[in-house]
């Protein structure tokens, strides 16, 4: 199996163009390391689980996660270990389980810009393979020999499974509140961020403190970068999210521009969204008109600005963790998580 990942960017006279190229630049060649642990570690004389399973990771995706987790650690002073790679490489793993299930259960069409995995080998392979990716997640895990790493990877994989089901039963909700859209998206996205964060400070340092922080940076991180992904499904092209726009529309799910949109909206535009959301009953044209009420309502900007209050908190979480090259293109991810949506 031979990998296309985001480690692979390509040479160019000019200087790396965002926060994340540069990072990835900065920390080639642990990722290089990483990407060879994906590759052996999906192995399996079962066939069906490395083509299935290869077909996901090699589409490349943007590797944000482990990312997080080498850059983590290198931020509080580590400098790369077999362990950061082996605890990088679970966190892609356990990402890419959570995808292929999310796609079956979402019935997505589209993943990474390709078909989805489910629509080749079908729903049942799909989650199976999902499964043994994260039964390989763990086995990484352990081989770091660190129980606060196995403690910290273990309580998120639960989160993540928890905040799903509470998507699930979100769907059609109309008077959603945003307290509880924010608990989704803290387990279904920010949990894993905080976690490869954490745990990958813990490879470089004991001081709880400096751990905290990392992990907070990673949670307000991942909040804002759900949120932006919301708004980008109305409006955001496909080759920027790895997904068809309308994605959420289309499923039911409450997301935060809806949520604005609907809080601004007169009777008439209510009645809209409590028929295409609520009831699920959908034509042709009302995904454009939906777009038209979230920018035209202000519901675009209001969701931009509360990504830019993660943003900004995580920036503040980072300056009590880390100094240097690694934090300084840290903080400007967060910043780019919110840039991304113009």
């Amino acid at each position: 199996m031979e990998l296309a990942g985001y480690a692979e960017i390509q040479t160019q006279a000019s200087p790396p163009a965002t926060p994340m190229d540069r990072l990835v630049a900065l920390l080639r060649p642990e990722l290089a390391d990483v990407e060879r642990l994906l590759v052996e570690r999906a192995a399996s004389p079962v066939a069906t689980i490395p083509d299935l399973s290869s077909y996901l990771i090699a589409a490349g995706g943007k590797r944000l996660r482990p990312v997080l987790t080498l850059a983590a650690a290198r931020a509080v002073g580590g400098r790369g270990s077999e362990a950061v790679c082996k605890l990088a490489a679970a966190v892609e793993f356990i990402h890419t389980a959570t995808l292929l299930h999310d796609d079956v259960v979402d019935d997505s069409d589209l993943r990474r810009g390709k078909a989805a995995a489910k629509n080749v080998w079908g729903a049942s392979a799909s989650i199976l393979v999902g499964d043994f990716l994260f039964a390989r997640s763990f086995t990484l895990m352990t081989e770091t020999r660190d129980l606060r790493i196995l403690d910290i990877l273990s309580r998120a994989s639960c989160v993540i499974a928890e905040g799903e089901v509470r998507q699930l039963a979100a769907l059609g909700k109309v008077d959603l509140a945003f307290n509880e859209y924010m608990a989704i998206v803290e387990a279904k996205t920010a949990a894993l961020f905080e976690a490869a964060s954490r745990a990958g400070a813990y490879t470089a340092t004991n001081d709880d403190a400096v751990a905290d922080a990392m992990g907070e940076y990673g949670r307000r991180l991942g909040r804002a970068f759900q949120i932006v992904d919301d708004l980008l499904d109305y409006g955001g092209l496909t080759s920027v999210i790895g997904k068809a726009v309308g994605d959420d529309f289309r499923e039911g799910k409450l997301t935060l521009p809806v949520l604005y949109a609907r809080e601004a909206a007169d009777a008439a535009d209510r009645k809209f969204w409590d028929r295409v959301m609520g009831e699920r009953t959908q034509t042709e044209s009302d995904l454009a008109h939906a777009i038209h009420l979230i920018r035209s309502s202000g519901a675009a900007e209001r969701t931009l600005e509360t990504a830019r209050v993660e943003a900004a908190a995580a920036q503040a979480a980072l300056a009590r963790a880390a100094r240097g090259a690694f934090h300084d293109e840290l903080a400007e991810l967060a910043n780019h998580c919110v840039d991304r949506a113009f």
